[in-house]
This record gives C-alpha cells, structure tokens and sequence, in this order.
C-alpha cells in the first residue's frame, strides 16, 4: 500500500490497483485508516516508541522478554505476544547464538592437587560473598588474542572482579580475584571460591591468596562447562551481546568496550529473569532493603509484622 502512494502521482492510482490485482476499496480503505486510526493503532505507534527506545537502550540485545518487563517496569501494561508482533513487523530482534562461542582452555597441571569441589553445580547462594566461581576466556582482536578472567557473585549475578591481559597466566586470574576482594566485604571463612582445575587456579600464588583472605576453595573437573555453568553463562551473554557483534583492532578498544558493557550496562541495568527482571546492582540494593526493613517497622504487640 505504501509503494501505490508513492507512484500515484506519476502513474495514477487506478491503473497500479489493476496491475496488482487489488480492490479499490482495499486500498481506500487502507488511506482511511492512516488518516483516521483507530484507538488501538494509535496506541500501537506509542508502544513501538518505547520499544524502540527500550531496544537502542540495551544496545540491539533486548528481545521481546526483556522489553517487555521492561515496559512493565515503566508502568506500561501490554501483553507479551504483543511486544513480539510489534517488534516482529519492525524488525527488532535480541541478539542471540551465531556460531559456537567457547573452545575449552582449561590447562591442567598434573602436578597439583585440587581442592575439592564444594559446590557440586548448586551456584545458589544465601547472600552476597558467600559463593563466588571464576573463570577465563579468550577474546579475538586485531592485535590477537585477548584474555578476560571474571568472578562473579552466585547470589546477584553481580561480576565483582575482573582483569584483562593479553596472556591467561596466574597474574590474570589473580587480578580478578584481587579487584573482586577489594570491591567486595569478603568475610573469613564465610566465601567459597569455585573455579575449574587449570594451572592458573591451581598454582601456589592463587592458593595463597585465598588462604590470606580465608576464602575456601573449590573446584569442578577439567572441561566440563556444567561443573561452573554459572561463569559459562555469563561469558556466554558476554559473547552473544557484545563479542560476537563487533571488532576490535586493539586490546586497548577490547578492553574498553569490555569495561563499558559489565560495569556501565551489565552490572547496573541489564535485567534477568532469574532475579525478578531486576539487575544485579538493583537485586542486592533491594535485597539489603529487604533485610534492613525489620529493625525499622516496630513489631505489634503479637508481633505480626
């Protein structure tokens, strides 16, 4: 219909509805309608501003779950398959698996001696720093390969510690570790650190530093993704939403980019439906609330709160 208005001046309306074999009134009626919309389609044209608004926010990755919690989270009411019809006939979609994104690194030193694996895939956790998992990844650039080690918090998803490098030694996970320790209230004998068994975990360096902190160790086997799925699934989301969909020439733009998207996007605004379509920062700032909230309201005389 759009491509009739825009030839009806040079051909004339009649003759492209009989080459097209369309009715007069169709097209009409189609005119009529963008002239005049009916309620619905105009409260269409607000909904797609929103989500186009809410789409770019998130960079091109939102798809239609996301929005529309979001859109929820902004007080908008609206179903789910209508978010997915609107974002459909405009072409938004979330970015989603291209190609296999992970090729396992893990090297292990046959001479250590593991620590034992205390968490055995249940990452659930009571309360911040009480488990974390860690783990290394390869990142291509145009300089070559890039290594990113990440720690994150089993109980937000929250990444508290991470370091860049451009080889995957002792140095890099310990500097993850490192950054994680001082951003974070590690309390003695209270956090459990589970990472896989490669040399870099294993080394006397690593195993020294969670012993000053009184971090407990642990670790899953060699190569499977499911004994710290919990870390897979971030580095996965880390490719899919950002890795995968752009280049970089330098470790240094890599590096940036990687800062921009966990502290200024994934920590702070990147919601997830594990935690109630609130981000990691959100979840444990209203988790802290949460707890604070009895010693504020005074308890009854039954002592119902």
């Amino acid at each position: 219909m759009k491509l009739i208005a825009q030839l009806r001046g040079r051909f004339g309306v009649e003759p492209i509805l009989r080459v097209l074999g369309i009715a007069s009134s169709t097209y009409y009626g189609w005119v009529q309608r963008q002239a005049d919309p009916s309620p619905r389609r105009r409260q269409d044209v607000e909904l797609v501003a929103g989500i186009v608004d809410i789409h770019t926010i998130s960079g091109g990755t939102y798809g239609s779950p996301r929005v529309h919690a979001t859109l929820r989270r902004r007080g908008i009411r609206v179903s789910r398959k209508r978010v997915e019809r609107l974002m459909r006939d405009h072409g938004l979609q979330g970015a989603f698996l291209r190609k296999k994104w992970r090729t396992p690194s893990t090297r292990r030193d046959p001479r250590a001696t593991p620590a034992p694996d205390l968490v055995n895939r249940d990452f659930t956790a009571p309360a911040p720093d009480r488990l974390w998992v860690a783990d290394a990844t390869r990142i291509p650039t145009g300089e070559g390969v890039f290594w990113l080690a990440a720690v994150r918090d089993a109980f937000s998803n929250r990444i508290v510690g991470w370091k860049t490098s451009d080889r995957c030694d002792t140095s890099l996970v310990l500097g993850a570790l490192e950054y994680a320790i001082w951003s974070r209230e590690v309390r003695d004998g209270q956090l459990i650190h589970h990472s896989d068994r490669g040399s870099t975990y294993t080394s006397i360096r690593f195993a020294q530093s969670l012993a000053d902190n009184g971090i407990l160790p642990s670790m899953g086997s060699v190569g499977d993704s499911y004994d710290n799925a919990l870390m897979e699934n971030f580095f996965s989301t880390l490719k899919i939403e950002l890795v995968y969909r752009n280049s970089w020439r330098t470790r240094d733009e890599a590096e940036n980019a990687i800062f921009s998207y966990i502290d200024g996007w994934y920590n702070t605004q990147r919601i997830q439906k594990e935690l109630g379509w609130l981000s990691p920062d959100e979840y444990e700032t209203a988790q802290h609330a949460d707890q604070l909230e009895p010693s504020i309201i005074p308890a009854s005389p039954t002592g119902a709160r």
